[in-house]
């Protein structure tokens, strides 16, 4: 039975997992959520990968490593450092060698994919820093409210944007992509684009939104525990990737 380390996206908060590491537990799982530096502005993405490490190592155990949004990038550099069975990218940014999280956004067209989104739901264009609407659209109230109360949530460290990914290759590491139906900040047709196009790899689909930890978790948890005993489907493509 494998172990799971929880890395979270932009605000480096391990409580944003609180809830799929309760429902893990609930089915006999361990589970660790890993707390990175985001206030630390000189942190970058090496530190994060220590952090990551740091995790996965107290598990004293091999572990599946789940990886949301930001943390596409971050996650990947722990394989070879510790035991990795799986990573699974849970609405994530997938890196190309070289690549920023900065320079990602346009890299992948981020742009017209949100726009047409929200064209196509009759919302407004795309603001990002409209949090009502990419984010908490789909969230409990109660959970709204600790998020809006934390100055720090929404904090990232700038140097984790401005950093080439290190490696030169994705990891040889089985992956899975789960991409969320609802997902308002990368939707899910560029999720399906993207995943498609830089690791040849299907989408396994989601309810809810951008932060499906907290909208849905039992359902994100039920599909972790899925993912740890199968493997990641595939797509047939000649894209490069």
């Amino acid at each position: 039975m494998t172990a799971f380390v929880l890395v979270p996206g932009a605000g480096g908060q391990a409580w944003y997992w609180h809830l799929v590491i309760a429902e893990l537990a609930r089915a006999g799982y361990q589970a660790r959520a890993v707390d990175l530096p985001a206030t630390d502005p000189a942190a970058g993405l090496e530190t994060y990968r220590d952090a990551i490490v740091a995790s996965a190592a107290a598990l004293e155990q091999p572990v599946t490593v789940v990886a949301q949004s930001l943390a596409g990038f971050s996650a990947p550099l722990a394989c070879g450092r510790v035991p990795v069975e799986r990573l699974v990218l849970v609405n994530a940014m997938i890196p190309l060698p070289g690549e920023t999280a900065g320079e990602w956004w346009d890299h992948v067209g981020w742009d017209a994919a949100a726009q047409a989104a929200a064209e196509q739901d009759g919302r407004p264009p795309v603001d990002v820093r409209d949090l009502d609407t990419l984010f908490f659209h789909d969230l409990p109230a109660e959970i709204v409210e600790v998020m809006r109360a934390d100055p720090d949530s929404a904090t990232e460290a700038p140097t984790v944007f401005a950093e080439p990914w290190p490696l030169t290759a994705w990891p040889s590491v089985p992956t899975w992509v789960f991409a969320s139906r609802d997902d308002r900040l990368f939707p899910l047709s560029l999720q399906r684009h993207t995943a498609s196009l830089r690791l040849g790899l299907a989408i396994q689909e989601l309810p809810g939104g951008h932060l499906v930890a907290l909208g849905h978790p039992h359902v994100l948890a039920d599909q972790l525990i899925r993912a740890s005993n199968a493997e990641p489907a595939s797509i047939d493509t000649d894209e490069p990737h």
